[in-house]
């Protein structure tokens, strides 16, 4: 089953359900991939569905944050309930452990060995933890460890 109709197939489920909360976030997930897909002009596969997925969950990063520092703590929790929801769609992520490791691998198989190497390092590490790990995390794991 791909991700979409599990996302849809899930929907169907919280309409049965009543589950009002996990009905609004699904198809705000549902609407986001059908927009991309309209864009794009393509048939939106998992992997694309997941980018889709991360984007919307930094996004919900980024408002925690804002409303935390504004002192909203009462938006700041909507934002936390949505970020549970879509976390649930998204693979089990890295612990650091495992990231240090993907990172110590991506390094020497590309050879970097200054900051200035820091794209292509990234680039190899991006296809391994999509989905799986948040991409600034790794790109400051990824510069502390070129930088010394």
């Amino acid at each position: 089953m791909t991700l979409k109709q599990q996302l849809t197939d899930d929907m169907k489920a919280a309409m049965r359900g009543g589950d009002k909360h996990r009905l609004g976030v699904i198809r705000l997930v549902l609407a986001a991939v059908k927009q991309r897909e309209v864009d794009e002009r393509i048939e939106l596969d998992d992997a694309q569905t997941l980018a889709v997925l991360e984007k919307m969950l930094k996004q919900r990063r980024d408002s925690v944050s804002q409303y935390a520092g504004a002192g909203r703590e009462d938006l700041a929790d909507v934002e936390r309930a949505e970020m549970t929801v879509i976390e649930a769609y998204l693979p089990a992520q890295l612990d650091a452990a495992e990231l240090d490791a993907l990172i110590a691998a991506a390094i020497a198989g590309t050879g970097a060995s200054s900051p200035r190497d820091m794209g292509k390092v990234m680039a190899a590490v991006k296809e391994q933890a999509a989905g799986r790990a948040d991409m600034a995390q790794v790109s400051a794991r990824i510069k502390a460890k070129l930088a010394g």
